[in-house]
């Protein structure tokens, strides 16, 4: 039996395995059908490795996924968590990624250079790899699947894929290119042509085990301070503002670096009516599964033509982050790193690689201090009793950030209209993917909301 008949075979099995996958994107939509756009072995034997795209037909679009299939006669325990189910020949498929021999086989490939079958594995030039470490995967649900090997090397595998270059790669490649210090150096990348294009389908890099996530840093910074008789956040053990005012540094240097690396570009006249029929576009789709921005809908369309109008900012166009929150940035003992590069979940090829404004990724950023500063609240008696204080934290840290940013670049707060208008069209994103996602955690973005229709906003 061909790689292309195997996979074939467990169309029924992948249409109920898909959806049970955090990575896979269209949990809430049902699965017409599952076919095999490429398969291809990559080692045969027991046990078998075949690598697979899959088009996943839901009606109204069909999605591409890429999938790593092991199949064993049987399975030993450490693997029965990873089963998809029994194929022909007698093979119990499973989820390779969750096989640490397999996993080194994968590792093995990369650092050999090797081309199976049209997929080319490559290392960047000049590094030299280790082949023989244990490899554990990362757990953290995530669009993607990602594996650490030895603690030195992280691998990211693709699931949802788009025909073309992945910004993920491209940008890191570019930054390392100009010897920026706020990224985890590229090892590796792994290509296919898909549907015709030459695409990205996995990526490598310098693992960083010392590093710390900084949602969890600021999440901690404000469990202190709401816990605290102390209503001065600047006296609070665990204070965050001055991790906030260096993470502030680190994005406007991530920025100038992208600048250096891939060019800047001076906004058109028609920018300003383009940007705000992308935000009209989008609340248009938050609207239709968030009837409760209903009420908002006129005050947040005037802020959106507001930025239509507003003057050109002097920071112009460029590649930018455009997923910026704390989950994206890691503090090593020395500095803080920004990682993923992809672009917002679900969103088009054109808006991951179209130029934009820097202060889209510092409004990302805001955003974020407001989530991590109001989550805790979600359910609690105390909720009425500490929100003021939320607010304080939120604020002297969004106010840290931009004093930070403004120390290497412009201050993102003197384009307030246009800034405003950025954090609005993501916290109106947020509404939706909330109120579809987490109910309860709606509110967040709801009251990010009402802040900025009301009058005159400032960051």
């Amino acid at each position: 039996m061909s790689p292309m008949d195997l996979v074939d075979s467990m169309a029924d099995i992948l249409r109920k395995w898909l959806p049970q996958q955090r990575w896979f994107a269209a949990k809430d939509i049902p699965i017409r059908q599952v076919s095999a756009v490429q398969a291809r072995v990559l080692v045969d034997g027991d046990p078998l490795l075949v690598h697979a795209m899959l088009a996943v037909d839901l009606g109204a679009r069909v999605q591409h996924y890429q999938v790593l299939l092991g199949f064993r006669p049987t399975l030993p325990e450490h693997l029965v968590h990873a089963t998809i189910g029994t194929v022909p020949r007698g093979l119990i498929s499973y989820d390779a990624m969750q096989d640490p021999q397999l996993l080194g086989v994968l590792l093995g490939l990369i650092v050999g250079s090797r081309d199976v079958d049209g997929l080319r594995f490559a290392t960047e030039p000049g590094e030299i790899l280790d082949p023989d470490l244990r490899s554990r995967p990362v757990l953290a649900e995530q669009s993607n699947t990602s594996v650490v090997y030895g603690q030195r090397y992280l691998l990211k595998l693709f699931r949802r894929i788009t025909p073309g270059d992945n910004p993920d790669v491209t940008l890191h490649r570019a930054l390392h290119a100009v010897g920026s210090e706020h990224i985890a150096r590229p090892l590796a990348a792994v290509r296919a042509a898909h549907l015709g294009v030459d695409t990205d389908l996995a990526f490598l890099q310098r693992f960083l085990p010392s590093a710390a996530d900084g949602w969890p840093m600021a999440t901690a910074s404000v469990r202190d301070f709401l816990s605290a008789a102390d209503g001065d956040v600047a006296q609070v053990g665990g204070d965050f503002a001055a991790e906030s005012f260096r993470l502030g540094e680190t994005v406007a240097a991530l920025h100038s670096d992208l600048r250096m690396a891939l060019g800047e570009f001076v906004e058109g006249p028609e920018y300003g009516s383009t940007r705000a029929a992308d935000m009209h576009r989008r609340l248009d789709h938050a609207l239709a599964v968030a009837p409760r921005l209903r009420r908002a809908e006129p005050d947040i369309r005037s802020v959106f033509d507001r930025a239509a109008y507003a003057p050109p900012t002097a920071i112009g166009l460029q590649r930018i982050h455009a997923d910026l929150h704390l989950g994206q940035a890691l503090r090593t003992p020395d500095r803080w790193v920004i990682i993923d590069f992809e672009g917002e979940p679900g969103s088009s090829q054109r808006d991951r690689v179209t130029p934009s404004s820097p202060l889209r990724d510092v409004a990302g950023m805001l955003r974020s201090f407001d989530y991590a500063a109001h989550h805790l609240l979600i359910g609690s008696k105390a909720r009425d009793r500490v929100r003021d204080k939320a607010r304080l934290w939120a604020q002297r840290n969004r106010d840290a950030f931009c004093d930070g940013y403004a120390t290497v670049a412009d201050d993102p707060r003197t384009d307030v209209e246009l800034l405003a208008a950025f954090e609005l069209d993501k916290a109106v994103y947020e509404v939706a993917y909330e109120q579809t996602h987490r109910p309860t955690w709606v509110d967040i973005p709801l009251s990010a909301v009402d802040r900025l229709t009301a009058g005159a906003p400032t960051p």
